[in-house]
């Protein structure tokens, strides 16, 4: 598995693999031809087919364009075999001969991925020895460390300052989006809630109040997000409001020191990257389960660590905010991170801190292992129609007409 560097990315919304992705590869492809006259792109599939609202073009041509000019070329049914996230970038001389193409994958989380003989090649190297939780378990049981002390093991020694860099993107996501108001990008006319969660919620008695909270801080990143705020992936744009609102929360509530909120965020970055390593974390690939369902497991096994939960305990409330996702279609209306994922996010981080308090109650043992739950999200995903999949053809994006 390679670095949790990788999965904890700091940008700008509001998608990772249609933003992010995109961005990164015009950036990499325009450093190999700076001499170009001109470049072509082909979008391909889910990104050819919610581009437009992800903001893929303008990533693009914003990258390309003070070079060369840019043409964008979509092609929303056309599905390349490796990833639904297709993109071809060629490279023009002053003639309009071709002088070079580059086909690369936007495979979540900002991530890029080639396909060599079926194999996704990515220039980084892998730093984790254990792919699976299940061994990385038996690993804490037989030495007595936790997950986070796997993690410091694996990674490099500057992990700490990253990190501690992550929980300061996360934190001021959620006070910026706290403080903005007004309506979000897009056609759909979409009022921010967070600020109104958040003055409703302190009126309330604690048990509504924490509830409430919660809510406000994940409405609070989500919207930043759509509005192509700055942000962390947690493992993608699409779900970022969940690990920083359940953290966020229990840091204000329970005054959790920041070096604790950091291990938490090792292990939870440990727990994303094993469903990115063994499934998805793509939407396009395998619907909203890949993104909201795996942050709300991140944010179950964090929360879990932060309350003293043992290394079976974590695992097991992982198992829990994974499993009670599945089947989740991605369906954004109009093809932007609003209708229903902002939404997800915040029902998500709630759903989180319940997985946190069920595994609390247990002894850590139950039947289906966390693993065996990612291996049914990849094959779920594998089943679930292209419609529901990051078209906006299926779901509730389907004849949705905006206001």
């Amino acid at each position: 598995m390679k670095s949790i560097k990788e999965l904890y990315r700091i940008g700008t919304g509001p998608s990772s693999s249609h933003t992010m992705g995109p961005r990164k590869a015009a950036e990499i492809f325009l450093q190999r031809h700076p001499e170009a006259a001109a470049f072509k792109v082909t979008l391909y599939g889910s990104l050819a087919a919610t581009g437009k609202g992800h903001m893929t073009n303008v990533a693009i041509t914003d990258t390309l364009q003070p070079a060369a000019p840019v043409e964008i070329i979509w092609e929303p049914k056309i599905f390349l075999p490796f990833h639904p996230n297709g993109m071809k970038f060629v490279s023009l001389d002053a003639e309009g001969k071709e002088t070079d193409t580059w086909t690369v994958f936007s495979v979540g989380g900002g991530a890029l991925a080639e396909e060599s003989d079926g194999v996704a090649s990515v220039n980084t190297p892998d730093v984790y020895e254990m792919n699976h939780l299940t061994e990385i378990l038996h690993w804490c049981e037989r030495t007595g460390k936790s997950y986070w002390e796997y993690v410091k093991e694996c990674e490099e020694s500057d992990i700490w300052d990253y990190l501690a860099e992550v929980w300061e993107t996360m934190k001021a996501s959620v006070r910026r989006g706290l403080e903005n108001e007004g309506v979000l990008p897009g056609p759909l006319n979409l009022r921010r809630k967070a600020s109104t969660y958040y003055i409703r919620a302190r009126g309330y008695k604690a048990s509504l109040q924490s509830r409430g909270l919660v809510f406000a801080y994940a409405l609070a990143v989500s919207e930043e997000n759509a509005a192509g705020g700055t942000i962390v992936t947690a493992p993608t744009c699409g779900s970022c409001g969940v690990v920083p609102a359940v953290l966020y929360h229990l840091q204000q509530s329970r005054e959790f020191s920041d070096i604790r909120i950091m291990r938490a965020l090792a292990t939870a970055g440990l727990i994303g990257n094993i469903v990115k390593q063994n499934a998805s974390i793509s939407g396009a690939e395998a619907g909203c389960q890949a993104e909201v369902g795996t942050a709300c497991s991140m944010a179950s096994a964090a929360a879990n660590q932060l309350f003293g939960g043992s290394p079976a305990q974590i695992e097991y409330a992982a198992e829990m905010g994974l499993e009670h996702h599945l089947g989740m279609t991605c369906d954004p209306v109009c093809g932007l991170v609003q209708i229903p994922c902002i939404e997800r996010n915040a029902y998500a981080a709630a759903r989180a801190l319940d997985a946190n308090l069920y595994s609390s109650f247990t002894d850590g043992m139950h039947r289906v292992s966390f693993d065996k739950v990612v291996e049914v999200m990849k094959q779920t995903g594998n089943d679930l129609p292209s419609l529901y999949k990051e078209t906006s053809e299926g779901g509730l994006a389907k004849d949705y007409k905006p206001m």
